[in-house]
């Protein structure tokens, strides 16, 4: 997304683009679902501890590990290879999001680089910070032709002056232009994907539309299949109102459908089966 010749509150007028509207409202009342459930109210620390588990499940699978949920579950080793290296790194970041939420508002960049360096878990130079001129970007998933070190340095800060300044937009739109521009820069030369998805995650909890972290956007994500994720993108990296509407408008279902699995997770407990 260009800030260039941009207005006071870019993000606010995506928000008035046809069709983003009725997705915020759609996803206010999915969220408003979930956390209105009775179980909530007194099991609330077992139903986001359950969601954390299912949206790493879910964030690992769009880059390449879909594991079966209790496998994940069951798992305590996540070395050895590179699918269970992906699964370890999005259960770290699912983890670590909750964190450093008090630091986001005032420094995204940092938390950028502080997600990287947990996903990655390595010494290594590249390592945190954005990739330098010549560096490659190992995110096979994604075949978009990745922008310059110049472009990713430009639009990296573009991104966090908005970040800083706040935004009358809803928190859906502000959450999907996040994960989108972080999905087309790949910044890092690698778990692009998945340090995306953990500052969608960031967004919207510290937003305050979904404070307990209930409704994971990635479950959602993961469910509407890698495809459908990837043309979505397509649109957002066009640029044109339409595609960038189908982004935000993707991008709530995937919260409406975390917010979903989540309502299941309270009737299983209500019933006693879970």
């Amino acid at each position: 997304m260009s800030t260039t010749g941009a207005t006071a509150d870019p993000l606010a007028t995506l928000g008035s683009l046809p069709g983003v509207p009725d997705s915020v409202e759609s996803v206010r009342k999915a969220v408003d679902r979930v956390y209105g459930h009775r179980i909530m109210r007194r099991r609330s620390t077992e139903i986001t501890s359950e969601a954390a588990l299912r949206a790493s499940r879910g964030s690992a699978a769009l880059s390449g590990a879909d594991w079966a949920l209790e496998e994940v579950r069951r798992r305590s080793d996540f070395g050895a290879d590179d699918e269970a290296r992906t699964v370890g790194a999005a259960l770290r970041l699912t983890a670590e999001a909750g964190q450093l939420l008090s630091i986001w508002r005032q420094s995204p960049l940092r938390v950028l680089a502080r997600l990287h360096v947990v996903a990655a878990a390595e010494a290594d130079d590249a390592v945190g910070r954005p990739r330098r001129a010549g560096e490659a970007v190992r995110e096979p998933l994604v075949e978009l032709p990745a922008p310059g070190a110049g472009e990713v340095s430009g639009r990296l800060d573009g991104l966090a002056e908005l970040i800083v300044a706040g935004s009358s937009a809803p928190a859906l739109v502000t959450a999907a232009v996040v994960h989108g521009e972080l999905l087309a820069l790949r910044p890092f030369v690698s778990h692009n994907g998945l340090v995306a998805r953990a500052a969608e995650r960031l967004v919207l909890i510290g937003s305050g539309l979904d404070p307990k972290a209930v409704c994971p956007s990635e479950v959602g994500h993961a469910e509407l299949g890698r495809a459908a994720y990837l043309a979505a993108l397509d649109g957002y990296v066009s640029g044109t109102p339409e595609g960038m509407a189908a982004w935000i408008a993707h991008c709530g279902r995937a919260v409406e459908l975390g917010a979903r699995e989540s309502t299941a997770v309270c009737e299983a407990l209500q019933r006693g089966a879970a």
